[in-house]
């Protein structure tokens, strides 16, 4: 199993620094370049025109990493859909933005629709292939909960609410790779405890990718993983959490990740409904950011409250 696991991090991050070399300046080329909202912090306008969709080498490497080592079991194969589906709605996303010079992307509802879609296939897939029921476990107690048809309603919402919150997360450099492979490498040990050993290969091939990433991510960021990485992480972090049956986990070894969410969701309301913004700007790393921290600072305490968050997490499952 050790020899599987080092195999699958080696071909996932030497698939992305091998390939980033080639892959940043065709980008720079062909002017895949990011564009910085006039709104966001006045510091971040330097970055404008840095490549963006560097999701394909982060997604790619996981991809062949997982394929070349696990077993094409049905559970792996509904991670790398789940996976990939959030991949092609990013990538969709990025090359209106990007190619065709349309700001917005893909409309909200276009998105939704393809992550509806996704989420029943492996509703589907997950309870007549799988077998999984509709119980829900709750972490501390050891004890599953079986909440009948609303199981159906949650794995859509852990499948948009995951995605969506690596999407926001993914604002400075280097945040969104660090924070995934820190919860990434927490689902590898709940993987490996709950007895899903051929994810434990996906999950290992993913912090490879996201770890060989902040080669050319971290700051100052060389290229930007754009939402072609980051729904595509988002997706995975949840797979792993469904696939598991540890979905109420989520919210505690993605803890980073429900707080940007949040800070979006309570900025919203808060100007809608008073007018005023509890945060001096969201998601919440940029509120520190205006509070005079320094990019790298942010980046190092988020990474640290994620690492003491996985750690929590797995207390509850040993």
């Amino acid at each position: 199993m050790e020899f599987s696991l080092l195999m699958a991090a080696l071909i996932a991050a030497g698939f992305v620094l091998i390939t980033g070399p080639f892959f940043i300046p065709q980008l720079h080329k062909l002017k895949f370049g990011q564009s910085i909202r006039e709104e966001g912090p006045k510091s971040h306008q330097a970055k404008s025109g840095t490549p963006t969709m560097g999701g394909i080498m982060i997604i790619l490497g996981l991809a062949l990493g997982t394929l070349n080592v696990a077993p094409w079991t049905p559970e792996v194969l509904l991670a790398l859909f789940i996976t990939l589906g959030h991949f092609l709605l990013g990538f969709l996303d990025d090359y209106i933005k990007v190619v065709k010079k349309r700001n917005l992307g893909l409309k909200a509802r276009q998105k939704l629709a393809g992550q509806i879609f996704i989420a029943l296939v492996t509703m589907y897939i997950g309870t007549q292939v799988l077998g999984i029921n509709t119980g829900i476990w709750i972490p501390g107690l050891g004890t599953e909960v079986d909440i009948g048809w609303l199981y159906y309603l949650l794995v859509p919402c852990v499948l948009v609410g995951t995605s969506n919150a690596v999407n926001l997360t993914d604002g400075l450099d280097g945040l969104a790779a660090g924070e995934m492979a820190i919860a990434g490498s927490a689902y590898a040990v709940v993987c490996a405890l709950t007895g899903h050993v051929d994810l434990v290969i996906f999950a290992v091939a993913l912090v490879a990718s996201c770890v060989a990433f902040l080669r050319f991510n971290a700051h100052p960021a060389r290229i930007f993983m754009g939402d072609t990485g980051s729904l595509a992480l988002g997706g995975a972090l949840a797979a792993l959490g469904i696939l598991t049956h540890t979905e109420l986990l989520l919210l505690v070894i993605g803890f980073v990740f429900v707080c940007e969410a949040l800070s979006v969701i309570i900025q919203v309301i808060s100007f809608q409904t008073t007018g005023k913004r509890v945060f001096r700007m969201s998601p919440i790393h940029h509120h520190f950011e205006l509070g005079g921290w320094s990019e790298w600072k942010v980046v190092f305490v988020f990474w640290a409250v994620g690492l003491l968050a996985s750690i929590c997490g797995l207390t509850l499952v040993a």
